[in-house]
């Protein structure tokens, strides 16, 4: 699959723009179906106080809202840099069709923006990650499976 140079650009500029409003980060998203912007996101994770705000995410909320729907199936994201390890995994449960990224995760850690520490951490085991992780009520919290098992109108994802 080839991206379209435009809306790379597009996600550049949003970037751009972004940093230059004093919004927040250097990070933009555009969300593209059939040649056509569905959405499109910046980072504002120091505006709204939320380090989810990245600008994937607020794209990919915005194209759901957009569409009516959980899924993005034959939607294109374009980002002005390579998707941090939440944005990524966000990406693959929206099912998008592909990602199109302008600065590599290189780039960014070099500006300051490094998300190494991250993919490091996903391959420890739950004792050895530097934010303590422990399983607790594990048998009691298969309630939530189980009554999810049972509910008729639930939509698999």
């Amino acid at each position: 699959m080839q991206g379209n140079p435009k809306f790379m650009q597009m996600a550049i500029d949003l970037a751009v723009e972004n940093v230059d409003s004093g919004q927040g980060g250097p990070f933009g998203a555009v969300i593209v179906r059939s040649g056509e912007v569905i959405a499109t996101g910046v980072n504002r994770v120091t505006t709204n106080h939320d380090p989810t705000a990245h600008a994937e995410i607020c794209a990919i909320r915005e194209a759901c809202s957009r569409l009516g729907d959980f899924q993005l199936v034959g939607c294109t994201i374009y980002t002005s840099c390579e998707p941090c390890p939440m944005c990524l995994a966000a990406i693959y449960w929206a099912r998008c069709e592909a990602v199109f990224f302008g600065a590599t995760a290189a780039e960014a850690a070099d500006a300051g923006f490094d998300d190494a520490f991250l993919y490091d951490e996903l391959k420890r085991g739950h004792a050895d990650r530097t934010i303590a992780t422990s399983r607790l009520l594990g048998p009691e919290a298969m309630a939530t499976f189980n009554a999810w098992r049972q509910f008729a109108a639930r939509v698999q994802y």
